[in-house]
């Protein structure tokens, strides 16, 4: 019986290993004008953070604040790099290059004016910070942002790390 219902469930493909999401290919901008790929972002095989935020998101801007306070540590350990996605629409987008540079920000940032990719990602709720493997599939994905939380984030880029070993 249970061989069966083993088979039904493997038929049913109720068994089978879901296929990682790939980030979608929506064409950005950078902070700097730039034209960006979304389906094309990579970290030289190792994975990155890809993170949305908006200027007036208290939040978004905690938890960017956060990782930035341990970001060359991080980077030093595992390689890791942030991208982090304005969705601010376009009559504010010129708050956004001020905010990342009084911050000191180091981040690669893209812009999101329409929120393209912020639908295309199916993020409801900002911040939203996802875990992308060497691969550029999606490995992790969090809404919100409670303080400690960026703790989590470099966890997951741990145990991807410690995984393709």
């Amino acid at each position: 019986m249970k061989r069966i219902l083993f088979l039904c469930l493997l038929a049913a493909g109720i068994l089978l290993p879901a296929t990682a999401q790939t980030l979608p290919a929506i064409t950005l901008k950078d902070i700097n004008g730039n034209t960006v790929q979304t389906d094309t972002l990579r970290n030289g095989g190792k994975p990155f953070i890809i993170t949305f935020f908006a200027t007036w998101c208290k939040p978004c801007n905690r938890e960017l604040k956060a990782i930035q306070e341990v970001y060359d540590e991080w980077q030093e350990e595992t390689g890791v790099k942030v991208i982090a996605i304005s969705t601010d629409q376009a009559q504010n987008i010129n708050k956004v290059k001020p905010l990342v540079d009084s911050y000191g920000w180091e981040y690669d940032i893209l812009l999101d004016p329409n929120s393209d990719f912020l639908r295309a990602m199916n993020v409801k709720l900002i911040p939203h910070a996802f875990v992308i493997d060497g691969e550029g599939r999606v490995a992790y994905s969090h809404s919100g942002y409670t303080d400690g939380g960026e703790e989590e984030l470099i966890e997951k880029v741990r145990e991807i790390l410690n995984s393709d070993k």
